[in-house]
């Protein structure tokens, strides 16, 4: 199943894709509404699926006429996993790592499709990364390789915006990775089952304004799915609800020459296959906040 969370006017919603098109939702103001996908991802499959039973009976909801917001709104860890293609590796000058790269993003970065990814008044270093996100629904610690897809309850797509020179400023990457607005996140979720166990095999594409600027199968990741949950929970526990953000491969802004950086008036998509397509508009913060206090 596919799950989109959104807003209308004030209330937040949940809605379903049916199987022969469309999606059908509530807001959390109806009698039924099942809860938000924060909560279900937390009760695990067996409520999620009742909850999609429950959305499919409820009215159809266009989602061109809604906010979408990101799939999970308060994950309770945002993992990101850097250099984890080897031609990324090699254009950002890094050896091939041995051991994953790991960052954290705070949920204050997240937008949904459609949001403008906000340029900051900073920097003019706006950088584009097409991602996937697994997301954990069922927890643990020291999770065995082979057992660690049973762990991911389902699969979406990312933009992991990324201010440049502000990464650069220091051996830690967590100031660029996490200004407010740059971490694109969604349109839905997709539950596992419709997919290839660990999102393998697909298609990964980053268009600016229409031109391909990344390309690659998530084949080519370093460390799978299945490796970087096991990895991982060696380290801390995982919970359902946190979402691991696998990786970009070759082609970000930086490597080209001259770079390319997104800018007011672009518009940046990611698409993944079998995922959906991730859209947003590049816009300025300074231009935005002008109007908001207008």
């Amino acid at each position: 199943m596919r799950f989109a969370t959104f807003r209308r006017g004030d209330t937040t919603g949940l809605a379903a894709a049916a199987p022969g098109g469309g999606f059908h939702g509530l807001l959390a103001t109806d009698a039924n509404f099942p809860g938000t996908l924060d909560s279900l991802v937390a009760a695990g499959p067996e409520a999620l699926k009742a909850a999609g039973q429950v959305l499919l009976s409820a009215p159809a909801v266009s989602l061109d006429s809604v906010e979408l917001l990101p799939p999970l709104t308060t994950p309770g860890k945002i993992i990101c996993v850097g250099l984890n293609y080897a031609d990324h590796s090699a254009e950002s000058g890094f050896a091939v790592p041995t051991y994953p790269t790991i960052f954290a993003r705070f949920t204050s970065s997240l937008i949904g499709h459609g949001a403008p990814i906000l340029r900051p008044a900073v920097s003019e270093q706006l950088d584009f990364e097409g991602e996937f996100v697994a997301v954990i629904g069922r927890g643990g610690r020291h999770i065995a390789k082979d057992t660690a897809l049973d762990h991911v309850i389902g699969y979406s797509v990312f933009n992991d915006a990324s201010v440049r020179d502000f990464q650069l400023k220091a051996p830690q990457w967590t100031v660029g990775k996490n200004f407010d607005s740059t971490g694109a996140f969604g349109p839905t979720l997709v539950t596992a089952d419709e997919v290839p166990p660990g999102a393998r095999g697909l298609r990964i594409e980053t268009r600016l304004n229409g031109q391909v600027v990344q390309s690659a199968s998530t084949d080519d990741l370093i460390f799978d799915v299945a490796t970087l949950i096991s990895t991982l929970s060696e380290a801390f526990t995982l919970s359902a609800g946190d979402i691991i953000v696998t990786g970009t491969p070759a082609g970000v802004g930086l490597a080209r020459k001259p770079p390319l950086w997104m800018k007011p008036g672009d518009v940046c998509e990611v698409e993944v296959e079998g995922l959906g397509i991730l859209s947003n508009p590049i816009k300025d913060e300074a231009a935005v906040g002008q109007r908001a206090a207008a």
